[in-house]
């Protein structure tokens, strides 16, 4: 039973209160370990550690921040399989998922933000008896929230550019899913990290989490999950004048035309479905297929699924895990009987899967498809985030286009054809943060990320990233 600590100051320390949550394995549905159950106080002192550290670090030559951040990236890459165990541990999938996408990309967001700052310039001025230039100067302390669904590859994404642009960074990770958020202080030790730069507070959204965000020094907000806590975020922050940075939930539409590409498309489509049991605010969960294609479409979509494996997370031979927590388990379990009752159609999947011991008390569910429901019932509108698929034919562009934008969220689409002109006419009217063409989850880490509608404000990425994390200044000089 591995018992973790708060990251603060430079130290792993207990929490003030002495509670603790269990952590539970969802591979085999028991306890294997405990948490912090932190409160205000907590945060109080990982407040004060940021803002003693914030002075020198922000002020600290760009070199050698820049060398601090490769070293936490490099330390990463050194401690790839124990990360990598320690995410499938927590989160349920596999370990082949965690050690080829969710630590490499952590690493690489730390280097990508090391290389940013370098470069990381602002705009001047020049007119007739005129200067005009503008300063982005750090905020200081922030908050940064991540999720559970990628633990690492989000709380870095976050407190990368953070860092980077100078400031000193509070930051909780899920409850669910803290081991390598617990991992990484030892890494910035190694790495040289000045103690208070990085400060890692464990516990529950409505207390720890909560307590950041109604924090008076806590200058910015940097946030991923629900819909639903980003609006609670938003309540609170909003009034006390903070900057907001909210990537919330998806429900995102997959258009397939019958001129795509079928077999790269129909690889891209499995995956990008069912990927990380569908535990990923891009997966395409509304599959609108064209009526010529969409009766081989569905037969061989089906058949795919299908073969997927489930199982121990850590037999390469699986292509799926566990869901991330019972309570998890049991809403998508939830929305899978109202899609019956709504009408649809399992074509495959559509219950939870019984394994072998020691596997037996696990969350695993069957990926599933589900055929015959309206765009517009309750499992085409509202977030399932698990390894369900819905299916349906459309006769022309404007009726899928109708079906794509028909949802309250907007985060990410994708489109399969190999017609120009339509490719940009949807990418322009889908209403969506991204869209992709003829791929999926291509993620150039220079470009703009994040949604629309109930899927969140503002952006992340590049030097949208940097620029949340800095404040303008404008400075003019008078001839």
């Amino acid at each position: 039973m591995q018992v973790i600590h708060n990251y603060i100051n430079g130290k792993n320390v207990p929490p003030k209160n002495g509670q603790y949550i269990d952590n539970f394995n969802p591979s085999t549905g028991t306890v294997s370990g405990k948490i912090p159950d932190s409160d205000s106080e907590d945060i109080e002192d990982a407040v004060r550690a940021a803002s003693a550290a914030f002075p020198a670090w922000s002020n600290l030559p760009l070199e050698h921040r820049h060398d601090i951040l490769r070293n936490i990236s490099d330390g990463i890459l050194q401690n790839l399989d124990a990360l990598a165990a320690a995410e499938s541990a927590d989160s349920g999938k596999t370990v082949t998922t965690a050690r080829t996408v969710d630590i490499p990309r952590s690493a690489l967001n730390f280097k990508f933000f090391a290389t940013a700052l370098l470069h990381f310039s602002s705009e001047s001025h020049h007119a007739p008896g005129s200067l005009s230039y503008t300063l982005r100067q750090p905020l200081g302390v922030v908050g940064c929230i991540s999720p559970w669904n990628l633990p690492l590859y989000l709380f870095s994404w976050k407190i990368a550019p953070a860092l980077a642009a100078g400031n000193c960074v509070v930051g909780k990770p899920s409850e669910v899913t803290p081991l390598t958020a617990y991992l990484l202080g030892d890494i910035c030790n190694a790495a040289g990290l000045p103690p208070g730069v990085l400060n890692i507070v464990h516990g529950l959204g409505p207390r720890a989490g909560e307590a950041i965000v109604r924090h008076q020094k806590i200058k910015a907000i940097s946030f991923t999950g629900s819909t639903r806590a980003g609006s609670e975020i938003a309540r609170i922050a909003a009034p006390m004048f903070k900057k907001m940075s909210l990537e919330l939930g998806g429900k995102n539409p997959n258009l397939i035309f019958a001129d795509c590409d079928y077999e790269k498309m129909l690889d891209t489509t499995v995956r990008s479905s069912f990927n990380n049991q569908g535990q990923i605010c891009l997966c395409g969960s509304r599959i609108y297929v064209e009526k010529s294609l969409y009766p081989r479409f569905k037969k061989d979509f089906v058949e795919r699924v299908k073969n997927l494996k489930v199982g121990n997370p850590n037999d390469p031979a699986n292509n799926l895990g566990a869901v991330v927590s019972k309570m998890h388990f049991e809403k998508v379990l939830g929305c899978i009987d109202l899609a019956k009752q709504e009408g649809g159609q399992i074509l495959t999947g559509g219950s939870a899967l019984q394994m072998p011991a020691p596997f037996d008390k696990g969350w695993y569910i069957a990926p599933t498809v589900i055929e015959g429901l309206s765009h517009e019932c309750r499992t085409n509108q509202e977030e399932i985030f698990g390894p369900v698929a819905t299916i349906q034919a459309f006769d022309a562009d404007s009726e899928a286009l109708e079906m794509a934008n028909s949802t309250p969220y907007g985060l990410s689409a994708t489109v399969w054809t190999n017609n120009l002109q339509r490719a940009h006419y949807l990418a322009e009217n889908l209403q969506a943060g991204i869209v992709w063409v003829n791929t999926w989850m291509l993620r150039d880490l220079r470009t703009p990320f994040g949604g629309v509608k109930n899927s969140g404000v503002g952006r992340e990425g590049g030097w949208e990233a940097m620029r949340f994390f800095t404040e303008a200044k404008n400075v003019t000089f008078g001839g």
